[in-house]
């Protein structure tokens, strides 16, 4: 059970403290409630682009690594389709210095043509190098085309087109700015050696005066239901043949989420799933081989992609793995292999609290789903799931008219 109080200041900025006296350091992480699914279908890429825009200095400090180091910190961030993350961990007598430092720069970024540039082109390349020159880079731009028509999750965090980071305007960088990343669109935690009165204190003196924005009021188109399967061919310079197939399921707050996260280890969650004991040690049609999911905060896939062994045919690798699929949704799983995968999921949850900063990220991440303390209530959650539940989330999930495969093929 994760202990933590909460309040919120006049400008809308909620504030979450989790007092943890067993280690000399403390967390402050900033999560903003914006995403790339927040993007302007034509101007994509910039919640990432922020990303990197926020490394390059706000109106009062120039720099804002150097002081954070003086102090004995250190500082990343993360950008999903749902979320921007900006987190730093430090000595926690030196914990005014992350205040100062973040409070600076939801201020007021520095906004020069100068920082712009060099980060856009620090964009530019890793979209170069990690989706286009990379082998099968350009996979999830086209799994996510396909599987999505209408909703933003169609692009990637990175953008869905390198020109939207290349064209970005000084003018619509500042918009983005002000219109997502205010103290009302903002969710600050602090973990660690520190107390709540004195979080409250800094959280006043810092945030306190920086002035709300408009609050955003977010409204997504809506994903159709998809009725028919759509396929489509890819052909490029990689080492092998590669089969990737999604369904839709539901958001991170759906009532079968827990199931189908369970489900996804089951059928290929590591060396002892299925799919891996079957397809790749069995009758060694695969290579390699995952079933997993993004756990985003709307509907979002279940994927399973593998690589094919050299001579193998796609139809025969398809086949193989929709038989796996179809023995899943007509016969019950042993409790067993269920109980074993809920107690891999309880290790993972218990290992990743330990650390002051996943306990950070955690306390954000559900105070953004609507409340923090669904944190303490995941375990049961997933204690609850029984072999008729993901029998009848596998019947629901993997419909023929929901699915989406994309074929990889090797030109080689």
């Amino acid at each position: 059970m994760i202990q933590f109080e909460k309040f919120e200041l006049a400008n809308g900025l909620k504030v979450i403290v989790h007092q943890d006296s067993s280690t000399p350091m403390a967390v402050v992480n900033v999560l903003y409630n914006v995403g790339a699914k927040d993007e302007d279908p034509k101007k994509t890429g910039f919640a990432h682009l922020f990303e990197h825009l926020m490394f390059g200095g706000s109106v009062n400090i120039p720099v804002y690594d150097e002081p954070l180091q003086r102090a004995g910190g250190e500082n990343n961030a993360y950008t999903t389709n749902d979320l921007t993350n900006y987190y730093c961990q430090i000595p926690a007598e030196n914990i005014e210095t992350a205040f100062w430092l973040e409070s600076d720069r939801m201020l007021s970024l520095a906004f020069s043509e100068k920082s712009l540039e060099v980060q856009r082109k620090v964009v530019c390349e890793e979209f170069k190098e990690h989706y286009i020159n990379k082998p099968y880079g350009d996979a999830w731009h086209k799994m996510r085309e396909l599987a999505y028509t209408k909703h933003p999750y169609r692009w990637m965090t990175i953008g869905a087109s390198l020109a939207h980071v290349e064209d970005a305007k000084m003018q619509d960088v500042k918009d983005f700015f002000f219109q997502f990343y205010r103290p009302n669109n903002a969710i600050l935690v602090v973990t660690g050696n520190v107390t709540t009165a004195q979080v409250k204190q800094l959280a006043e003196k810092w945030f306190g005066p920086i002035e709300a924005g408009k609050l955003y009021q977010r409204n997504l188109p809506v994903e159709p239901v998809q009725q028919k399967s759509r396929s489509m061919d890819v052909r490029a310079d990689v080492p092998l043949d590669m089969l990737m197939m999604t369904w839709h399921m539901g958001g991170r707050m759906d009532a079968r989420y827990h199931a189908t996260d369970l489900l996804t280890d089951v059928i290929g969650g590591g060396a002892t799933s299925r799919l891996y004991e079957q397809l790749i040690k069995v009758k060694q049609i695969f290579s390699s081989i995952d079933c997993y999911h993004f756990g985003a905060v709307e509907p979002g896939l279940v994927v399973i992609e593998g690589k094919l062994v050299k001579g193998v045919t796609m139809s025969v690798a398809e086949k193989a793995v929709m038989d796996e699929i179809e023995l899943i949704k007509n016969t019950l799983m042993p409790m067993n292999e269920v109980q074993k995968v809920i107690n891999k999921t309880e290790s993972l949850i218990c290992f990743e609290d330990m650390s002051i900063m996943n306990r950070a990220h955690s306390l954000a991440f559900y105070e953004l789903l609507g409340d923090a303390n669904l944190m303490n209530q995941e375990l049961e959650k997933y204690q609850l799931v029984t072999p008729e539940i993901l029998q009848q989330t596998a019947q629901e999930i993997f419909q023929d008219n929901q699915r989406n495969t994309l074929y990889y093929y090797s030109k080689s």
